[in-house]
């Protein structure tokens, strides 16, 4: 049996933090293991390459049918190897708003307020622009402005200033609300995901063992303590053992479903499935909640947007070859180039709203080919209150967990997002987006509220923002305390979106990391 003093479960964005990390001063041995592969190649690192890694470096789960959804069943992309979603995201780089955290800590999370985590989220960032109050100019994790942009981004934030909308070149700062460019997780022209950050400098450390293509069936609990895990690579099974500390980094999906998995979660539901209790907490797998978007779309004759036809293919086969040789060019794009932050209410304590603007047409998470060329907008809710829950489908590791977001449950949410999309329609046919001569692809009577929900309920979905599953607090419910250690079992840590109190109000793939670096400085001074 290989035994380690810390195993990490999962190369994800926070696992990779974690694990590089833990294994940076070489003081312990750390086991990185991984369910999917390295995510090291062109097109993991080609930002333009996105759509392509929604077919290859991702898990590719379905919701279960949700009835605020008129019954659809959800896409939920996951990013599956080293970097996990980080690999496959659009690189926005957010960090959420002073608020949340401050919040946070109001709900029972000592040590989590905004001038706690304002550290860490320096310390993991490595922003072009240099170091300053709110920014890490030297970090690992590369932030940087976008190397190109299409005409259509520059007008969607034109169409905002001419609305008398602010326009901020910084979305991390003092100020959250208002419309513009975002900054990406990008190094010179391509995709830096947590593995890249983390992970990749110290693959020839004789301390970090990375294993990929190990998939966890279940955590090994031995009186009252989490001593190892059970894995399979290919045929083989194999039990790794942990002296110090098993931390589990596998994400609001699958932290709860390896739990689960392992006897530890709902004692009703376990028993249902006809596993042993190991540990009774009803919360695993509870409190999930997902930012529910809506995206406008709409056609363009201009073929300045990008799209499907004979001259955005020729064009964009000239940008490959262009980012191939410069790292440069249309191949740089996150996609979600431009977006902000609105208020849909005067009472609301941070901006409940947060728009991406995407310069080409996207019907169902892209699955959907649109032939020609326009632009499109997502609006999402920022903190619903609707909540959901993650549960085992099967007992195999190998098959999904039932993924039950809930979407919409909550009236205030919808009523939210009708606010959204509304002012988001006011953007999106203010000029200089005019000059396009857009056409929307769905069209309706937005004044009338029964039209716009049912086109709501329709089209509504995920914008890829899962949390909450494995809940951290004080109370003694929560599944993990205020220092990410599991409440109820010793030597298991998490250390993931899973753990979030509440949702953040924006994406979440900074805050993950920053809770991997949270997580790796508890560790490191529980384990000396």
């Amino acid at each position: 049996m290989a035994e380690y003093d810390i195993i990490v479960i999962g190369g994800g964005s926070a696992g990779s933090a974690v694990a590089g990390r833990l294994s940076e001063d070489g003081k312990r041995s750390v086991c990185l293991i991984e369910a999917g592969g390295n995510n090291n190649n062109f097109l993991v690192k080609t930002p333009g390459m996105m759509p392509f890694l929604l077919k290859n470096a991702n898990w590719r789960f379905d919701t279960v049918p949700q009835k605020g959804l008129n019954g659809r069943i959800g896409y939920q992309p996951r990013g599956r190897g080293l970097g996990g979603s980080s690999a496959i995201n659009a690189m926005v780089y957010i960090r959420g708003n002073k608020w949340d955290y401050d919040n946070w800590a109001a709900l029972g999370c000592e040590g989590w307020s905004y001038d706690d985590v304002l550290p860490y989220f320096k310390k993991s960032e490595g922003n072009e622009r240099g170091g300053d109050d709110y920014h890490g100019g030297d970090g690992p994790l590369s932030v940087s402005d976008q190397k190109w942009l299409n005409p259509g981004s520059v007008a969607f934030v034109e169409a905002a200033r001419n609305l008398q909308i602010p326009v901020l070149d910084d979305f991390n700062g003092a100020e959250q609300e208002g419309m513009g460019v975002y900054q990406v997780t990008q190094k010179d022209g391509e995709r830096w995901s947590a593995a890249r950050a983390y992970v990749e400098p110290g693959r020839k450390r004789q301390n970090l063992d990375i294993k990929t293509k190990s998939l966890v069936e279940k955590l090994i609990v031995d009186q009252g303590r989490v001593t190892g895990v059970q894995i399979k690579h290919g045929l083989k099974r194999e039990t790794l053992s942990a002296k110090g500390a098993v931390v589990l980094s596998a994400g609001a999906f699958g932290s709860p479903h390896i739990l689960q998995l392992s006897g530890i979660g709902p004692a009703e539901h376990l028993t249902e499935m006809g596993l042993k209790v190991a540990a009774d907490k009803r919360e695993v797998g509870a409190n999930l909640k997902d930012h529910i978007d809506f995206v406008s779309g709409y056609q363009t004759e201009s073929k300045e947007l990008i799209g499907d036809s004979l001259q955005g293919t020729v064009r964009m086969g000239k940008a490959m070859i262009e980012h191939r040789m410069k790292r440069t060019g249309i191949m740089t794009t996150p996609y979600a180039e431009a977006g902000g932050f609105w208020s849909s209410d005067p009472d609301v304590p941070a901006p409940d709203i947060q728009y991406h603007f995407v310069p080409a047409m996207l019907e169902d998470h892209g699955r959907e080919k649109v032939k020609g060329h326009g632009f499109s907008c997502h609006a999402c809710v920022l903190r619903p209150y609707s909540k959901g829950t993650v549960r085992l489908g099967s007992t195999d590791p190998k098959s999904a967990p039932a993924i039950d977001p809930n979407f919409l449950d909550d009236d205030r949410d919808i009523a939210t997002l009708r606010k959204g999309v509304r002012h988001m329609q006011r953007i999106m046919e203010a000029p200089p987006l005019t000059d396009f001569k857009p056409t929307n692809r769905h069209p309706i009577d937005m004044s009338n509220d029964d039209a716009l929900d049912a086109l709501i309920r329709e089209r509504a979905d995920t914008v890829y923002h899962p949390v909450g599953t494995c809940r951290m607090g004080s109370d003694d419910d929560a599944v993990v305390d205020s220092r990410l250690k599991f409440k109820g079992l010793d030597g298991l840590y998490i250390a993931d979106a899973s753990i979030m109190p509440e949702i953040i109000s924006g994406n979440t793939n900074a805050p993950s990391i920053m809770i991997g670096e949270r997580a790796a400085d508890f560790i490191k001074a529980d384990l000396v």
